[in-house]
């Protein structure tokens, strides 16, 4: 299977999310299951099929958050250097048409957050940046039409 980059705080946010589903979620849905069983008939029960319902869903997310840790690979931004974009480093643009700047880091697909400035590794605009250097334009072909991106500045933080 292939690794799944992301930052090490993407890693320690799944994390956390698959302790509290484990340990505060899935024990609650059983107690909400055992609690609804005790009302009698099952068939027409929706206190019971509720919680069934949520049951299958945190253990599919269980099951789905396991896989990404077991398979992540962090990288450590930190310790990244050189000229040109690659995941982790934080980008600022300027669009060639409205000469609005925007800041992103680009990261892992499960800890884009594009209202937070992360950048998924699989955005368009992500791939149109890797391997480029600061004074690079990029041209992203969006659903709107075509944009131009000059690259402002290039941080490893």
């Amino acid at each position: 299977m292939e690794k799944i980059p992301m930052t090490p705080g993407g890693l320690a946010r799944l994390d956390e999310e698959l302790r509290i589903l484990k340990t505060v979620e899935r024990p609650a849905v059983v107690a909400a299951i055992a609690e609804a069983r005790e009302h009698g008939d099952l068939s027409e029960n929706a206190e019971y099929h509720a919680a069934r319902e949520r049951q299958g869903f945190i253990e599919g997310r269980i099951k789905e958050l396991e896989h990404k840790v077991s398979y992540a690979q962090p990288i450590d931004v930190s310790k990244l250097s050189g000229n040109d974009v690659k995941f982790g480093t934080t980008v600022t643009l300027v669009d060639e048409d409205t000469e609005e700047e925007a800041t992103y880091q680009i990261v892992g697909a499960d800890e884009a957050n594009i209202r937070e400035g992360r950048l998924s590794i699989t955005a368009p605009l992500a791939r149109s940046l890797i391997g480029k250097q600061m004074g690079d334009v990029v041209v992203v072909t969006a659903p709107g039409g075509s944009k131009s991106y000059e690259i402002l500045k290039i941080q490893y933080i």
